[in-house]
């Protein structure tokens, strides 16, 4: 286990849970993982675009992880009808683009938020539970257990976008 120091753990589960255990563990892991690539540094740098022509900041992924969560667990597997956070129709990559008066703070408080929704939707449903074909654009039906898998890669990916965002603002390095 790694400690965070704003006092949050990163832990991998347990080699011999159950399924719902794991999903849940390794999603929170990578939760986790991100919440600390982020960790020390001021606005001005969260919001670095350091690897040009790319968009990328830790900021905007944070704030991209937020839509993500609410699109997949409440959206999605709830059918329930939410307006984007930050992006528009206008602006469909507005996770990424801020106003000065955007902050840390506050896109860390709509993650958190979203995170603690997703898991609240996803509490005490089956991993069987599908959705319903019309909450979704293309009008495909996904298990909760399909979302869980789905989620754990969106963060392992991204995660690997924030390595190398972190390193090229600071220089900190670490799995």
């Amino acid at each position: 286990m790694t400690i965070i120091s704003n006092g949050s753990h990163r832990s991998e589960p347990s080699t011999t849970a159950d399924e719902r255990e794991m999903l849940d563990g390794w999603l929170d892991y990578h939760r986790s993982t991100l919440a600390w690539k982020c960790e020390g540094l001021s606005d001005a740098q969260l919001r670095t675009t350091p690897l040009l022509p790319s968009e990328l900041s830790l900021l905007g992924l944070v704030r991209h992880m937020a839509e993500v969560e609410r699109y997949w667990f409440r959206e999605i597997m709830l059918d329930e009808d939410l307006p984007e956070l930050f992006c528009t129709g206008d602006d469909p990559d507005g996770d990424f683009h801020f106003a000065d008066a955007d902050t840390w703070a506050e896109a860390e408080q709509v993650w958190q938020t979203e995170i603690e929704l997703a898991r609240q939707a996803a509490a005490g449903h089956s991993l069987d539970l599908a959705s319903k074909p019309e909450s979704h654009r293309r009008g495909e039906v996904f298990s909760l257990r399909w979302v869980y898998t789905h989620m754990i890669e969106e963060y392992a990916r991204h995660n690997g976008h924030a390595d190398l965002l972190r390193e090229h603002i600071d220089g900190a390095t670490g799995e």
